[in-house]
């Protein structure tokens, strides 16, 4: 789960983080409120669940209240496109206005879960304001890292190595060291899976303030962080990832043509792995899970066929607990329901095989047969073409 930065900040500022003073806004008359009590410079920042606002037009700094009224009333209902949201953008409902700060240095400072390690890993960088992507491709040993033991948390010891890393002063470095505890208690309190900070800045009256904040949540621990929960705004998120939750589904919708409807994860990334290895471009990511009901399987060949880009859907089950019968069954009812208009290539194996395959052979629907996951993606490539 994601939320606003303005929500990330009032997370922090609990912790002791320093944020500058702000207003969230949704109308212009909230604006010209704002802008009349924080004054300038100001910077106006469109809330969307995504990094790169700057460079899709959606962070304005304002000198004036005629430049920030115009910035607002710009960026108010726009939909914004960045390099995270994919072509078809985000709306924005909201604008931050907050006050203007004189920059002396701009740090990067992140915290996320190392699946690799099971730890959380805190970087800091001297590269702050600018892609963290681009910095670690090219310069990574400007990203410093430490790793969280579970059981002690980040020592004192971790935190001043990071901060010395930065080649701070020294009561620059002491204020990093205790924002950096403070973050990583933040992060484990709320069972967060990624908070950035881009940039941490250092005034120039020598403080350390958190001029952006980002911050995502596991969704496995939400049910014990119900303030959260009431921070989510579901306009940020994709529809269909939505109606396949309310179903427990899990759905990512993707850019590529071949709708991909697989039981278990691994063997969905595996499938997704495969159509890209024989030339192809999974639509989405879809696990209908281990026990996977014909109404699961109902819906969620549903939410693959609102997708407008696909043009053929590979489905592959391994039956286990969900048994190749009723993954069947579920799909004939909702391509009879929908009316199926894209090819649809269907490889099974396991538990009740001969059943699921007489269900699709007498179904009058035409299906692709596979004998086996390569030659469904191959199939799957061909028939998107």
């Amino acid at each position: 789960m994601k939320i606003h930065e303005y929500q990330a900040k009032e997370i922090l500022k609990k912790y002791g983080i320093k944020t500058l003073e702000s207003h969230i806004c949704f109308t212009l008359e909230q604006v010209e409120n704002a802008i009349n009590e924080l004054g300038f410079p100001c910077v106006i920042k469109a809330q969307v669940h995504a990094g790169g606002r700057g460079k899709g037009g959606g962070v304005k700094l304002a000198k004036n209240k005629e430049e920030a009224l115009r910035h607002a009333n710009n960026i108010l209902g726009m939909q914004l496109v960045t390099p995270q949201t994919g072509p078809q953008g985000q709306p924005v409902n909201s604008v931050l206005i907050e006050k203007g700060c004189q920059i002396a240095k701009e740090l990067y400072v992140g915290a996320l879960i190392d699946r690799d390690k099971n730890e959380v890993c805190v970087m800091v960088s001297t590269e702050g304001g600018v892609d963290i992507e681009e910095v670690a491709a090219k310069h990574p040993e400007k990203i410093l890292k430490q790793w969280a033991n579970p059981t002690v948390g980040l020592m004192p010891y971790q935190a001043r190595q990071l901060a010395y890393g930065l080649c701070l002063s020294d009561d620059i470095g002491k204020k990093i060291v205790r924002f950096l505890l403070s973050l990583y208690q933040a992060f484990i309190e709320t069972d967060a899976s990624l908070i950035e900070i881009n940039p941490l800045v250092v005034t120039n009256n020598q403080e350390v303030i958190a001029l952006d904040a980002k911050m995502n949540f596991d969704d496995n621990a939400l049910f014990r962080q119900n303030k959260i929960v009431g921070m989510q705004d579901s306009s940020q998120d994709d529809a269909r990832e939505a109606i396949a939750q309310h179903h427990g589904l899990s759905y990512i919708a993707l850019d590529g043509n071949i709708g991909c409807m697989v039981n278990g994860a691994g063997l969905a990334m595996a499938t997704m792995d495969i159509i890209k290895h024989v030339g192809g471009k999974p639509a989405n990511f879809l696990d209908v899970g281990g026990g996977a009901t014909q109404e699961k399987v109902t819906e969620a060949l549903k939410i693959i066929l609102q997708d407008k880009l696909v043009k053929a859907v590979l489905i592959n089950v391994f039956g286990g607990i969900a048994k190749c019968d009723v993954i069947a069954a579920g799909v004939v009812a909702a391509a009879k329901e929908l009316g199926l208009h894209v090819p649809l290539v269907v490889r099974l194996e396991g538990t009740n095989v001969e059943k699921g395959k007489a269900i699709l052979n007498q179904s009058g629907l035409s299906i692709i047969a596979a004998n086996d996951l390569l030659d469904a993606a191959k199939k799957a490539v061909q028939a998107a073409k």
